[in-house]
């Protein structure tokens, strides 16, 4: 036989194999998701007219509004007054007034950024003073998941909103929130004192973490959760969190703030539970609990997202499940997913429990309190723009958009998933994680790329936006542009 003939053949059969090699299966697992209502604003002519008021304040002056401005906070603080004071149930038109006026405020302030400390002090302070009325709530009532959410997140919202167009420098990166006792081990970073056992929650820079923080019936603003162990000993940090790559690890400290974060904040179980009133050393041991089971034994990373059963184990649940095993049950506002491109595009991730624990929704626990939040405006921006590609390609697969792939790099990653599966049994880290299938891994790849691609269209088009107008366009400016921009997308696919 001829080397010509040997080549053919050896080509043919190269050939044959990245053909079967790109064959996706075809079983298609049933998913359905939780069954809820998603909330919805349904505020686009309110959102208009704050942007309208902005423009009228800016070109008014600051001295022209000082007045409402100034009646508007002292308003605001006398509403937070009655819900710290009161004992108040979550219909009460007080919030409905405590809403209005922190959102009629944004524009004001973003106008006068000098006042933006004001604002600033006022929308944290109303997050506590809720959270504390909050323990009284039964959250499990839809009407209290909505309240809170319209406060707390549309409190970050409208504060975040006045940020961006806030010269940099305006507030300091990090904000102090309720000084919340306890007595665990400790160290200080950034004058924050960081004690054992809080948690902290934070967002990642990738497609797929905007995906996590937005992916659910309350779209947040978190995707990670890690959970600090202090060595009682030697005052050492350590971080306990699940990564898709390599299941549950220990990172430095620094190793954690090394990691690309948008944001960080942290949370603390509150000193008056019950059970630290008991033992108030309770998150110190959950926290050593998991540092050391992470000592004994590999945990996978949990794709199924099922909270319940801590054999693999995902973000929320190094916390839940260390907390847990000390009595303190935290998520008790579970998240829910039900939007049906929600679902089919979590599952095609390998998603199947959509009543889960998402990071997005511990700030919402009455049982915790926020102790410090950290925010750069540069971060702040690409978080706010990766949020409006990721709303508009949610609602493309509300309508049925597919989280696609392209064919031929299924079976270049199936020859890796199977080297990372040798690497995996030695103890190593491959370039598909483990638990994940090739075909959920060229889906990632993919949704970054539409992401990458939809987001160049979004900047050039916030760029214009703000060459024209003087300032940056507000969120809901930003997701009708990502909604163009990635319909150009797919367009030229």
């Amino acid at each position: 036989m001829g080397w010509k003939k040997i080549g053919l053949i050896t080509a043919a059969a190269v050939s044959a194999a990245y053909l079967l090699l790109s064959i996706p299966v075809t079983d298609v697992v049933p998913v359905s998701g939780a069954g809820k209502t998603s909330f919805a604003w349904n505020q686009n002519q309110m959102w208009q007219a704050l942007e309208r008021r902005f423009r009228e304040a800016r070109s008014a002056g600051c001295p022209a509004v000082d007045q409402e401005l100034q009646d508007r906070l002292q308003e605001g603080n006398r509403h937070r007054a009655m819900v710290e004071k009161g004992q108040f149930m979550p219909s009460d038109p007080l919030f409905n007034d405590l809403e209005l006026n922190m959102f009629g405020l944004g524009p004001l302030i973003a106008a006068c950024p000098e006042r933006l400390p004001a604002y600033t002090e006022l929308v944290i302070s109303v997050r506590d003073a809720v959270k504390q009325a909050s323990g009284n709530w039964d959250v499990s009532d839809r009407l209290v998941r909505d309240r809170l959410y319209r406060l707390l997140y549309g409190g970050r919202t409208a504060l975040e909103e006045v940020i961006l167009q806030a010269p940099e420098g305006s507030i300091p990166p990090i904000v102090f929130g309720r000084k919340e006792p306890s007595r665990t081990p400790s160290f200080e970073h950034a004058g924050v004192t960081l004690h054992s056992g809080d948690i902290l929650i934070s967002r990642g820079g990738a497609p797929t973490s905007a995906l996590i923080a937005r992916g659910n019936d309350y779209p947040g603003n978190f995707s990670h959760i890690a959970l600090l162990y202090v060595d009682e000993a030697t005052g050492t940090p350590s971080i306990i969190e699940a990564h898709i790559e390599q299941g549950v690890v220990i990172s430095s400290f620094e190793e954690y703030l090394k990691d690309v974060k948008l944001r960080i904040m942290v949370m603390r179980v509150r000193s008056d539970h019950p059970l630290l009133v008991k033992d108030p050393m309770i998150p110190h041991h959950a926290a050593q609990m998991a540092y050391e089971e992470v000592k004994t034994r590999h945990i996978p990373y949990d794709f199924e997202m099922d909270f319940r059963e801590p054999s693999k184990q995902f973000c929320s649940e190094v916390a839940s499940h260390a907390y847990s095993s000390f009595g303190v049950t935290i998520w008790n506002i579970l998240t829910t997913m039900s939007s049906p491109g929600v679902v089919k595009w979590l599952a095609d991730f390998g998603v199947r429990h959509f009543e889960t624990q998402a990071p997005a929704d511990l700030e919402y626990d009455p049982q915790l309190v926020v102790v410090a939040e950290w925010r750069d405006i540069n971060a702040l921006w690409d978080d706010h723009v990766d949020n409006a590609i990721i709303e508009a390609m949610l609602e493309g697969a509300d309508r049925g958009d597919p989280l696609s792939y392209d064919w031929y790099l299924l079976a270049p990653a199936r020859i890796l998933k199977a080297y990372s599966m040798a690497l995996n049994s030695a103890g190593g880290i491959g370039p598909v994680p483990e638990g994940m299938p090739a075909l959920n891994a060229v889906k990632n790849q993919w949704l970054g790329k539409m992401h990458k691609q939809t987001k160049l269209g979004v900047i050039e088009a916030a760029t214009a936006f703000e060459q024209t107008n003087g300032y940056r366009p507000p969120y809901w400016e930003l997701v009708t542009m990502a909604q163009e921009a990635y319909a150009s997308v797919k367009k030229s696919k």
